[in-house]
């Protein structure tokens, strides 16, 4: 059936290209959008009454426009027609009859198909039943589509197809263009609100000889040309640090990172991450900065810090509570940090609890997993976990009179993580343990710990001044803006198999 379709699309291809016509057209010069033309015939409609002509076609009539878009509907009736054009903005109908418009306007809108791009020139009105309505006296066809779109799209009910088909799933769905439509708004809001405070846009390496900056398994590829190993970032922190180091107080940086994990509705390989350090600051600060942010791009893009996910109702409005990782362990499974005691007596209520530790698991770790498990679900409004154990955060501050942890905290919304910070490491010699200690991890077959980097030891050992770090997971924010359910629905091309013949 679809070939046949095909088929008979060429067909009208093949007949426009020997009526001269090229049905890949050139430049196509607009005076409105959709949504303008709209626009237009309101106010002419507003003068018109305001003259005491009322609302009739003629009192509507004025300069001729040039519209263009997509044919998203055909309505024939033989020697006139009315078809629906839509673009970015919106849709709008056309009106096409014979001897109004141009001959060769009428040979070419015979041959149109859903589907087809097509410019129009012509006057507006409304119809009697009140349709905003462009009488076409010039048509051009701009872009013959040469596939039909699937029938009754309606958004692609296949999620697969979805993902795979994004132009026809932004084609078919205004809704989804208006997420990325919002994603685009809050990334502004970001900058604008980061501009705002002072800080400096920076751009570091996607390509590193060393991972670094996170506890993740990266990419790895070859330069030739060197003849070495490099890897896709998995974060942009020992980069951004440098730059501290190097003077710049107040600097983040907007960027794709990539960590070679697995999918799922939280997780893509490659996702959007914001990063931001300020010198003389601590996690204390990153806290007030976090939820000021979020905030602010909340009201950029919703209109309000009050917002639904998922029929579930979230005030994102500051101040947000600060919880201490082992407090909230407590209040949520019943579990004290002396209860767990050493290393193996952490493991072995870890296991009695239903989670697989692994035998080289230490306290900290176990900690980690048990508030992963127990807690972290049930943080519904937004809340930062506060100090984090020492084992887990190879970047981190050690907290002043607690050794086995450090300065870090995440912030929890609807049970999900969307900010990672701490007051950074800059004890050259302590950071240097911590490199070692998770090369011995990654010598057990820890491929997540973090990698040693001698370069970035050498920075800090120039001073890094006191320094608070954060980042943001861009894309998880937008799940929450937007009301969407996935990952997946907030990028715009997310990593998929290939179809398997």
């Amino acid at each position: 059936m679809e070939h046949d379709v095909m088929r008979s699309r060429r067909e009208k291809l093949d007949k426009l290209r020997q009526m001269g016509i090229d049905p890949f057209g050139r430049r196509f010069e607009r005076t409105h959008t959709c949504s303008g033309a709209h626009d237009e015939l309101r106010a002419r409609a507003s003068d018109a009454g305001a003259a005491g002509l009322g609302d009739t076609g003629s009192a509507l009539a004025g300069p001729e426009i040039s519209i263009a878009g997509r044919v998203v509907a055909i309505r024939s009736h033989g020697k006139a027609a009315f078809f629906d054009l839509a673009d970015q903005s919106g849709r709008i109908q056309v009106y096409v009859k014979k001897g109004r418009v141009t001959p060769e306007g009428w040979e070419v809108f015979q041959l149109l198909d859903l589907g087809d791009v097509v410019g129009v020139k012509g006057s507006l009105f409304r119809t009697r039943t009140q349709e905003d309505t462009v009488e076409a006296h010039e048509l051009e066809v701009l872009a013959k589509a040469l596939r039909p779109l699937p029938e009754k799209w309606h958004g692609l009910r296949d999620v697969d197809s979805r993902y795979r088909q994004r132009y026809l799933d932004l084609i078919a769905s205004p809704e989804v263009r208006k997420v990325f439509e919002a994603r685009s708004e809050a990334v502004r809001a970001v900058r604008d609100f980061l501009h705002g405070e002072g800080f400096v846009e920076v751009e570091t390496p996607v390509f590193s000889p060393v991972a670094g900056g996170a506890n993740a398994r990266p990419f790895v590829s070859h330069h030739n040309a060197l003849d070495m190993p490099v890897f896709l970032r998995i974060a942009t922190e020992l980069h951004l640090k440098r730059l501290v180091v190097g003077g710049f107080e107040k600097v983040f940086e907007l960027g794709r990172v990539f960590r070679n994990e697995g999918i799922s509705t939280k997780h893509n390989p490659e996702y959007t991450l914001l990063e931001v350090y300020q010198a003389y600051a601590d996690y204390g600060d990153m806290m007030d900065l976090t939820e000021r942010l979020v905030s602010y791009v909340a009201e950029r893009v919703t209109g309000d810090a009050r917002l639904t996910y998922q029929g579930v109702s979230v005030d994102l409005t500051p101040p947000w509570p600060r919880v201490r990782m082992v407090d909230a362990l407590g209040q949520h499974a019943g579990l004290t940090l002396e209860e767990l005691g050493n290393d193996s007596q952490a493991r072995r209520i870890a296991r009695g609890r239903g989670i697989d530790v692994p035998d080289n698991a230490t306290r900290g770790m176990v900690l980690d997993e048990l508030v992963g498990e127990f807690v972290e679900p049930k943080l519904v409004d937004p809340v930062f976990l506060i100090d984090y154990p020492v084992e887990i955060s190879p970047l981190a501050k050690r907290k002043a009179g607690e050794p086995g942890f450090v300065e870090r905290f995440e912030a929890f919304i609807l049970g999900r993580e969307v900010a990672n910070a701490f007051s950074e490491l800059n004890d050259p010699d302590d950071q240097r343990e911590r490199f070692l200690q998770q090369a011995a991890e990654r010598a057990k077959g820890n491929e997540e710990a973090h990698a040693m980097d001698e370069d970035y030891l050498a920075a800090l050992e120039h001073g890094m001044p006191p320094t608070g770090g954060l980042g943001i997971g861009i894309d998880r924010l937008i799940m929450l803006l937007t009301d969407s359910p996935s990952i997946r629905d907030v990028i715009l091309f997310p990593l998929m198999r290939p179809i398997q013949d």
